[in-house]
């Protein structure tokens, strides 16, 4: 594949902790010839999303962790280059797994590649709002969830490419949503532009109180994203018949030793009386993908679904933006823009 040259970031030892200089590497790829059923996808944007931190572990999950040498994991949205494939052609865009690279060689047969239906949108939102994470948001929100008009929605990092969805969608279907985000701007845009209720933050302290005052009738449903002390305190005012989505725990993800960190679910768990909850992953509704990803860019088109987005520019700074979205420094969706050109 002369005309192109591939470059991505590869894992070259496990964190212990947070990420610190040699534990990713920016590294010249090679690019595999095409087969008959395979694609070359050229990468214009790429998705950081939190779950890809527990992945770098040495620890059997939902998931195989990522391979020493191997290419970090991450969906992006790329552009078909070349083709040997009967079901894609040269200019199709489609959202895949390619990881953080440049160029992916794909199988025309992977389920996870879905071809672009409606360009009318920006691509990127394909990977946020309208895509895995908004999708994720949905799939929780609805299905486990299952909120009723008039109660109340409670959503931790409420700014944040998955929470932001899940209180627009609660307030549309007449629920009272209340967000809990750090710092007094994320605040502030969740409430004055997403159109939550209240919007807690969790760094001015009293978050017990304040979640006390911003849900008189107590809390009917929990999205967890975030775990630790948010969890401690949400538990404390959950109604009976309380349904908590657990999507994931942020808090503790840069923790050394993942096994011995207090989650969600013993938090949960301890209670006298435990609400419905339990972990699950946006694949569980992989044959509603198409309709749910339609109905979610039609929000985005008619500007009923609203979203921030935080870009890094360039491979060479998914690293930084990875970690400081880990640390809660981006705004909304984190993106790298792999495509300068």
């Amino acid at each position: 594949m002369g005309i192109y040259q591939n470059r991505g970031v590869v894992l070259r030892r496990r964190p212990q902790g947070e990420l610190v200089d040699g534990d990713l590497e920016l590294v010249d790829l090679p690019i595999p010839e095409l087969g008959d059923g395979d694609i070359l996808v050229e990468v214009h944007w790429l998705s950081l999303d939190p779950y890809m931190r527990p992945r770098l572990n040495d620890l059997k999950g939902y998931a195989e962790p990522v391979g020493i040498g191997d290419v970090i994991v991450g969906e992006s949205v790329g552009r078909v280059v070349e083709s040997k494939s009967d079901n894609y052609r040269v200019g199709d865009f489609v959202t895949c797994y390619s990881g953080w690279q440049k160029y992916f060689v794909a199988r025309d047969s992977d389920e996870s590649i879905h071809r672009i239906v409606d360009s009318e949108i920006p691509l990127q939102a394909y990977l946020g709002a309208a895509g895995m994470p908004g999708r994720t948001a949905y799939g929780g929100l609805m299905h486990l969830g299952k909120p009723k008009a008039g109660e109340t929605v409670v959503v931790s990092a409420a700014s944040g490419a998955v929470g932001s969805v899940v209180g627009q969608l609660a307030k549309e279907l007449g629920c009272r949503a209340v967000g809990i985000a750090g710092g007094d701007a994320k605040c502030r845009y969740v409430t004055d532009e997403l159109g939550f209720d209240e919007c807690i933050d969790y760094k001015s302290g009293n978050l017990l109180e304040n979640l006390k005052a911003a849900c008189p009738k107590g809390i009917d449903v929990y999205y967890e994203n975030v775990g630790g002390d948010v969890t401690k305190a949400v538990a404390q005012l959950l109604n009976p018949g309380a349904r908590v989505p657990v999507c994931g725990f942020v808090s503790a993800y840069n923790e050394k030793d993942l096994q011995q960190i207090e989650t969600p679910f013993h938090i949960l768990g301890a209670l006298e009386n435990p609400p419905e909850h339990r972990f699950f992953l946006v694949s569980e509704w992989d044959d509603q993908h198409a309709e749910t990803t339609q109905k979610l860019a039609g929000k985005v088109k008619d500007g009923s679904l609203k979203y921030r987005e935080t870009i890094a520019e360039g491979l060479e700074n998914a690293e930084d933006a990875f970690k400081g979205m880990l640390k809660g420094k981006n705004f909304g969706k984190q993106l790298v823009k792999v495509k300068l050109d």
